[in-house]
């Protein structure tokens, strides 16, 4: 190991956690008043919190138009493989036996809620990524959050960008209280079903104690990325890609992981220096959390590399190294993988396609990033004729009695009595 750093940093803390719980209750009981009056005491705005058609139409005057010709080129591609991933969804039927058909059906959420980050970078591609989607999905009504930032609320691309992927109502609104206003309906907006979209510790550990009567696509950690690099890597352009990661902020994880020493030693010497290139703030940010949690790891052989990739479950997974099939085949835990040096992480977090709202802080381990599937309810129906009753009932009967559960026996035994539960009942 050339370098180590002290791991992922804490989960939220208590402090973080009982603000949360006081803001939520207030929301709740307070609904849309409550939400103005943190808006109008946390980001100062006064404004109205459902963007009119006017703002949405003067951002869109002032977006150059090479940006958008640059979001409509990514949107194109979100939407294409979103709809691509809710093609492979098929509902289907299937007779397991004669009498016995059940099937399977996917259902798009009634309503969803797509948060959108500001802070110290304008999210714009996360508009996309979440918005886009849940269209795709077949969503009927999405409801949109962003904070405001300076002059006339959220920022005119990322505004653009909501309006773009299909979002049908717009809130001025961060935080907590965008988070609040989405999952309980607020300013006239249909209840979210699902949240959705990254954003700071304060969102996170709102969609966190909102989960269970609203499902979240996530619970965010900081962003990390994991580079497997082998005798072949440019060291500059590894250097560079965990420069690139590292400038999202000071507790962001980067890993580099190989076989070959002086690679190792190579980039570590560049990263100052590559860090640097980013300028003012970025480089700041960039170089603290290398400094904090890059990490460097040298290992003996090709398969404890995937091991140590395995182990980690990094949310992006970017392979410097050739045998790119085998890396394919045996990688198993990660958000997404990004194939061969040409394949910059940067594509899949603004245009590529695959979504980037990704498992952060290893929960690549058991689950994957945000899809159509995280809009869809994949539901089960079933239905027995007269040919697969009597099995069936006996079967379950069985089962029943032998588990103590008299009630579940009697009602599978009535269909055995000519099939019809009203002759049991009378019997």
């Amino acid at each position: 190991m050339i370098k180590s750093a002290p791991g992922l940093p804490p989960a939220a803390t208590g402090d973080i956690r009982d603000t949360v719980e006081i803001m939520l209750a207030r929301l709740r009981s307070g609904g849309d008043t409550a939400a103005r009056d943190y808006a109008r005491r946390l980001d100062g705005w006064t404004g109205p919190i459902v963007t009119p058609r006017s703002t949405i139409e003067a951002a869109a005057a002032q977006v150059p138009s090479d940006l958008k010709e640059a979001l409509a080129y990514a949107h194109a591609n979100i939407s294409a493989f979103a709809r691509a991933q809710r093609a492979s969804l098929q509902d289907f039927e299937t007779e397991l036996r004669p009498g016995l058909i059940a099937g399977q059906r996917s259902i798009p959420v009634s309503a969803a809620g797509c948060y959108v980050p500001g802070g110290r970078y304008a999210h714009i591609a996360s508009a996309l990524m979440t918005i886009a989607t849940a269209k795709a999905a077949g969503v009927p009504h999405i409801t949109a959050a962003a904070p405001p930032r300076d002059g006339p609320g959220i920022d005119a691309a990322t505004l653009y960008a909501m309006d773009l992927a299909g979002a049908d109502t717009i809130l001025t609104l961060g935080g907590v209280q965008g988070i609040a206003a989405m999952a309980f309906g607020l300013f006239g907006t249909p209840a979210a079903a699902i949240l959705a979209g990254p954003g700071n510790a304060y969102v996170a550990e709102a969609k966190r104690q909102l989960f269970g009567p609203t499902g979240i696509d996530t619970v965010a950690g900081p962003t990390d990325l994991l580079i497997v690099a082998d005798a072949t890597a440019d060291p500059g352009l590894v250097a560079l890609d965990l420069a690139g990661q590292a400038e999202h902020g000071p507790t962001s994880p980067c890993w580099l992981v190989t076989d070959h020493e002086p690679l190792a030693r190579r980039v570590r010497d560049l990263i100052p220096d590559t860090c640097a290139r980013l300028g003012g703030t970025n480089a700041d940010t960039a170089r603290a959390a290398w400094d904090a949690m890059g990490e460097i790891i040298l290992c003996d052989s090709r398969e404890e590399m995937a091991q140590e990739a395995d182990r980690i479950a990094p949310e992006h997974l970017h392979l410097h190294a050739t045998a790119l099939d085998w890396w394919q085949t045996r990688l198993t835990a990660y958000g997404s993988l990004f194939l061969g040096a040409e394949t910059t992480v940067a594509f899949g977090d603004k245009a590529s396609g695959p979504n980037h709202v990704l498992p952060t802080s290893g929960a690549a381990r058991y689950t994957g990033g945000l899809s159509v599937h995280k809009f869809l309810k994949t539901v089960t129906w079933q239905r027995a004729t007269d040919a697969a009753l009597p099995a069936l009932a006996r079967a379950t009967s069985r089962i029943s009695r032998a588990e103590g559960m008299t009630g579940h026996a009697l009602s599978a035994e009535a269909r055995l009595h000519a099939h019809s539960p009203t002759t049991a009942l009378r019997a």
